[in-house]
């Protein structure tokens, strides 16, 4: 995703959905995020959870990247990229994406990266732990399906 910063400088988020039960497992804030950037999150995800089976992606340059399908196919993680200009092919990501857009990016008008960093955190806990989903039966995304590994500080940033 991308936004701005009060001053109009701008910023991008890399969000990561468990589509198992909608729980955000990260977002990753910064100027840019390149490829090297996005293998240090996963791989940090990876250490908590375990490598998934797949994971689903758009086609973003950091996503394709050489560097990136190496590291999957390495963790044995399969990559499956949705079509160009289909991203209801990724509606669990994107129905995300809408709702932090609305409840973080354009609820504040941020100074720093620093301060989109600690707001998001604030909100992820919020939206992990505590709102309902309705698509989980009412439960929070963190309540529906436990957590078979021991993942502790979860919401700190997972910054560089």
């Amino acid at each position: 995703m991308h936004d701005a910063l009060y001053c109009g400088r701008r910023f991008r988020t890399l969000n990561v959905i468990d589509e198992a039960n909608r729980e955000c497992l990260a977002i990753e804030v910064g100027t840019s995020i390149p490829s090297a950037r996005l293998i240090r999150v996963l791989s940090r995800l990876v250490d908590c959870y375990g490598a998934p089976n797949a994971i689903r992606l758009d086609n973003g340059p950091e996503l394709v990247s050489q560097a990136f399908t190496e590291w999957a196919a390495a963790k044995g993680i399969a990559v499956r990229y949705i079509q160009p200009g289909k991203p209801n092919q990724n509606a669990f990501i994107e129905r995300f994406n809408r709702t932090y857009r609305t409840e973080v990016l354009d609820a504040h008008l941020f100074a720093n990266l620093e301060q989109v960093q600690a707001i998001t955190d604030q909100w992820l806990v919020e939206y992990n732990e505590y709102r309902p989903h309705e698509a989980l039966g009412g439960v929070p995304p963190a309540q529906y399906m436990p957590r078979l590994t021991h993942a502790p500080n979860l919401y700190r940033p997972l910054s560089t």
